[in-house]
């Protein structure tokens, strides 16, 4: 691997973060409060997307829109649960890695996701949905309990 095409995770990190906050600046959140808490982001980057006008969307929106969200799921997973940026080799790709975000579910396995495969993911169910969104990529990395429809119907019932 030559220098040029080396990682720099801590690059990458800063500057998904950086991004991130200023969107949410951007959006009316100041970054002392999406810092606090990121779901507080999440009212003003889902009027933002509903109201985005994806139809007339030329290539370089679609890509600014990608890094965006990208940067928002990576951060809230960071913030919220305690994820960490990871750097995972990929040959199918040129430059021959990723950078995934891995995290201890709550079953103790650790598992990583690719915060451009999350996104990539909520671009084919048009309309965007940011809780969607984040709910798709905690339930990936085991982070969030799974509802059992079953027993909370039987909960509801009065059954055990």
């Amino acid at each position: 691997m030559t220098k040029a095409s080396e990682p720099d995770l801590q690059g990458w990190v800063e500057e998904g973060r950086r991004n991130i906050v200023d969107v949410a600046d951007m959006l009316g959140v100041a970054p002392e409060t999406y810092t606090r808490d990121p779901m507080g982001l999440v009212p003003a980057l889902q009027a933002y997307v509903s109201g985005a006008p994806l139809g007339e969307f030329e290539q370089s929106d679609w890509i600014t829109l990608h890094g965006d969200l990208m940067s928002y799921v990576a951060d809230y997973l960071v913030q919220k649960y305690g994820a960490r940026w990871q750097v995972a080799d990929d040959p199918g790709v040129p430059r021959g890695y990723r950078y995934v975000i891995e995290a201890t579910g709550r079953d103790g396995v650790t598992r990583r996701i690719d915060p451009a495969d999350v996104v990539r993911k909520e671009f084919s169910s048009l309309p965007i949905e940011i809780p969607r969104m984040l709910a798709g990529a905690e339930l990936t990395l085991g982070l969030a309990a799974q509802f059992d429809a079953a027993s909370a119907a039987g909960d509801r019932l009065g059954g055990q």
